[in-house]
């Protein structure tokens, strides 16, 4: 078996901009292990990509149904590696959450 990490929170995200802890400091390299998003009230979508500018690493796309409530997404394995830390681009989503290690 691999080496296991600690799971984290980041701070709650509500506009594009990086993706920050608890304290709040920029996240640098981690993996990402999950999410929680907060739907708008239309369709929409949060783009992760490494850093700024960076390649996209995920899409999450939110359901086309007003007020759709909450998605949780897990993301199996090692989960997805950010060389430079996390960066969200929100089109039309209320919030997101990262789990990270």
């Amino acid at each position: 078996m691999g080496m296991q990490t600690d799971v984290l929170a980041t701070a709650v995200l509500t506009t594009t901009g990086a993706f920050t802890n608890q304290v709040p400091a920029t996240l640098g390299r981690c993996r990402i292990k999950g999410a929680y998003i907060v739907c708008g009230t239309n369709a929409g979508s949060v783009v992760i990509t490494d850093g700024s500018g960076g390649p996209t690493l995920v899409t999450f796309n939110s359901p086309t149904v007003a007020n759709a409530g909450a998605i949780n997404v897990y993301i199996p394995d090692e989960g997805i590696l950010a060389q430079t830390g996390p960066y969200g681009t929100m089109a039309n989503t209320a919030s997101i959450v990262l789990f990270y290690g």
